[in-house]
């Protein structure tokens, strides 16, 4: 199932509910390229339970029907790290989903995982970019009912061509961004900015507090 290694990778972030795994798909999650409905998402977690990559616990509440909490097991976690480690492949279409569940679910494992995924997925995209050859020419073959232009459809598509051309070379830019910045954490032993630990931003007071109640 596609969602498989999605819930893994956020059950290894934290236990959740069926119900949190859909509203993360849904808000923090919406750049993944996918928005599944519920029912997807409980068929992978029963299918996820008879493996025995995942375990349940029933969740009481007071004001609201029992729920299930689930959690990473073992052979869930050796399961996410195998598939972690197999090499990235790249879709034909650029910005295809797979990769960016791929960086979020494996790269999460560290920088050994992430960098070797944006280098495959940029190396893969300039290699499609010099085989797109030179300008685009139009359809200048086409037969076009009398309702069409033939000069204002070469136009049309020039201009549709352009946007996803353009949208390419964005994409390709953000992806030599995302090496250099990776490259750069690896040869810094893995160490990431500050700014990035949710601990950092936190008042000097709670801190001290925390500190003390440990």
């Amino acid at each position: 199932m596609k969602n498989d290694f999605t819930i893994l990778g956020l059950l290894a972030r934290q236990p959740a509910t069926g119900y949190d795994l859909g509203k993360w798909l849904k808000d923090e999650g919406i750049f993944l390229g996918r928005k599944p409905s519920m029912s997807p998402i409980y068929r992978s977690l029963n299918e996820l339970l008879n493996r025995g990559w995942i375990a349940s616990t029933t969740q009481h509440r007071d004001n609201a029907p029992d729920g299930k909490v689930y959690s990473l097991t073992d052979a869930g976690r050796d399961a996410l790290v195998a598939w972690a480690k197999e090499p990235y492949e790249p879709a034909p279409r650029p910005m295809d989903p797979q990769f960016i569940v791929k960086l979020n679910f494996a790269g999460q494992l560290g920088i050994e995982y992430a960098l070797p995924i944006v280098k495959t997925e940029l190396e893969y995209r300039k290699r499609q970019r010099v085989a797109e050859g030179g300008p685009f020419h139009g359809s200048r073959s086409s037969s076009p009912i009398p309702e069409i232009d033939k000069t204002w459809l070469a136009f049309i598509e020039w201009l549709t061509h352009e946007r996803g051309y353009a949208s390419t070379s964005l994409y390709i830019s953000w992806l030599e961004t995302v090496e250099r910045e990776l490259t750069l954490i690896r040869r810094n032993g893995g160490v990431v900015s500050r700014l990035f630990d949710p601990d950092w931003s936190r008042e000097p007071e709670q801190q001290a507090s925390d500190t003390v109640e440990d």
